[in-house]
């Protein structure tokens, strides 16, 4: 197999992996294009595993990108949510269809660069204690530290269980029925006490700062729902990040897109919405179809 056919062969997984570090398409998409050209003028007399290799590579650039963009996101205009995949498919691991949700990203967001790192190539992708410490260039007692540290913030942040997809449907449908019709008792009774609102428009609208608790909260869906250009009623549900979720269209482009986490018994806690047009696809469904 030449290296071409090779790169190609773990390419899905390379990306899985470098956008699961940058919450970025593009940053992904970099980084892999990176990689690429080392793997183009590496040795192969001295490479054993093509996978370990390259998983490798992936791992340091998305390290020093995470480095990088980490720094940028501090002056970031408003609240910063992940780039969303849009119809990306399930994965095949529950466990892997999980670590790709908004919700679970927005949480990797507060880790340490180095802390998403080690934690993501160890939960996630099961590299081994040291395979991780060898790639982040530190001890294998550090890695474990690291990874210990980044695993209990995570589950304190992001309680882990399963909700059905029928369900969420479900539950979203209920959600945008109520914020269109302005049906108040309906969206209250769907909505979590400590609610969240995130909106991403990295200062090309939306709302600058999370908005907390029921109360706020259905004033500003409310309030969004009627101050709604009419020609933003088109849109279509979807795969965001492999979960239900709906896109926006305005004039037949995507103008925002909505991905909801919900509680065990199914409320909402946090809503996500990106309206950033920078990490909006251009065209709708229905128009690259």
């Amino acid at each position: 197999m030449d290296r071409l056919a090779q790169f190609d062969e773990l390419r899905p997984l390379l990306f899985s992996l470098a956008y699961r570090m940058l919450s970025s398409r593009a940053d992904a998409e970099d980084v892999l294009q990176e990689c690429f050209l080392r793997w183009q003028s590496a040795d192969m007399d001295e490479i054993r595993s093509p996978k370990s290799y390259l998983t490798t590579v992936v791992a340091r650039l998305s390290l020093d990108a995470l480095k990088a963009a980490h720094r940028r996101r501090e002056t970031y205009v408003g609240p910063w949510l992940p780039e969303p995949l849009i119809d990306q498919p399930a994965t095949d691991s529950i466990e892997m269809a999980e670590s790709l949700s908004m919700a679970f990203l927005h949480v990797l967001e507060t880790l340490s660069p180095v802390e998403r790192v080690a934690f993501l190539l160890r939960e996630i992708f099961d590299v081994s204690y040291a395979e991780v410490a060898a790639i982040l260039e530190t001890t294998e007692a550090n890695s474990r530290q690291l990874v210990t540290r980044a695993r209990k913030h995570v589950r304190d942040k992001r309680p882990r269980f399963t909700v059905d997809r029928e369900r969420h449907a479900a539950v979203l449908r209920r959600f945008l029925t109520a914020c269109a019709s302005g049906d108040l008792s309906e969206l209250v009774a769907q909505l979590k006490d400590d609610v969240i609102v995130y909106t991403d428009g990295g200062g090309k609208g939306a709302v600058p700062n999370p908005i907390y608790g029921v109360d706020k909260v259905t004033r500003l869906l409310l309030g969004l729902a009627r101050k709604a250009p009419p020609g933003l009623s088109g849109g279509y549900p979807a795969d965001v990040n492999g979960e239900p979720g709906f896109v926006f269209t305005l004039d037949g482009k995507v103008n925002a897109v909505l991905s909801l986490d919900l509680t065990e018994d199914s409320r909402i806690r946090t809503v996500f919405l990106v309206v950033n047009p920078d990490k909006l696809p251009k065209y709708s469904h229905s128009e690259i179809r």
